[in-house]
């Protein structure tokens, strides 16, 4: 489960203290996926990265699959996201110089597994890319290159899958085989998903949603009682 309790974000600017998350709530079980939505500069890639324990919180609390990453320094945190999590990033984050097969192959070579090739081999023909395993980023399309960053992220076996903007680089058609792509491996593994995401199909395919407006939550109440002002003043007359 990932649980995070009143997460607050401030930074240090020229111009003075900027705040970037204020009072954000998380709860998602084993299993579910939540999808982080909102406008460019709402906070949603900043609060991905405290829940993921890549940054950490100006005050509040984060526990990632039973531990508090308050409580740990970056070698803990480091050891957490090894042992617990992958992400698949926008901008495909693959190594240039390494073939689809190797770029898979890294993260379980890190871990020190025996059968790394084999099980790099399985999540690319998961993917569709059995027949690319030996061409390098440069050579593959912008979705063939997700496609190669997804099964990375799948072939670690995560209990925690996270991912920001998963389809932001892709054009639509490509963009829509990826989120099938997602959420079929996602079902297979049993995996908790947690996406950002500007994208309405996508975040509506999860079973819950968290939008951030200026780095603060609006719940469902709040957003339905916005839409109901916003209709209700359409309908006064000029």
């Amino acid at each position: 489960m990932i649980l995070a309790k009143n997460i607050h974000k401030r930074v240090q600017t020229s111009a003075g203290e900027l705040s970037i998350l204020s009072g954000v709530n998380v709860s998602v079980a084993d299993g579910d996926s939540l999808a982080i939505v909102g406008a460019s500069g709402s906070g949603k890639s900043t609060l991905l990265g405290i829940l993921a324990g890549l940054d950490i919180p100006s005050e509040g609390s984060v526990s990632l699959d039973g531990r508090n990453l308050n409580e740990l320094d970056e070698d803990g945190r480091a050891k957490v996201r090894s042992e617990s999590l992958s992400f698949v990033f926008q901008s495909f984050q693959l190594m240039p110089g390494l073939t689809a097969l190797e770029n898979v192959m890294l993260p379980l070579e890190i871990k020190g597994l025996k059968d790394a090739a084999k099980r790099a081999k399985f999540y690319l023909d998961q993917v569709g890319l059995e027949h690319r395993a030996n061409h390098y980023p440069p050579q593959l399309s912008g979705g063939e290159q997700q496609r190669v960053a997804i099964a990375r992220a799948f072939a670690s076996e995560p209990k925690i899958l996270f991912a920001d903007e998963p389809t932001g680089n892709l054009d639509a058609h490509t963009g829509a085989k990826i989120i099938e792509l997602l959420f079929q491996l996602n079902a297979k593994n049993n995996a908790t998903l947690v996406l950002v995401t500007h994208e309405q199909r996508l975040a509506d395919r999860c079973h819950h949603q968290l939008i951030l407006e200026a780095g603060v939550e609006l719940n469902a109440a709040t957003t339905a009682q916005i839409e109901q002002q916003a209709e209700a003043l359409m309908d006064q007359p000029c």
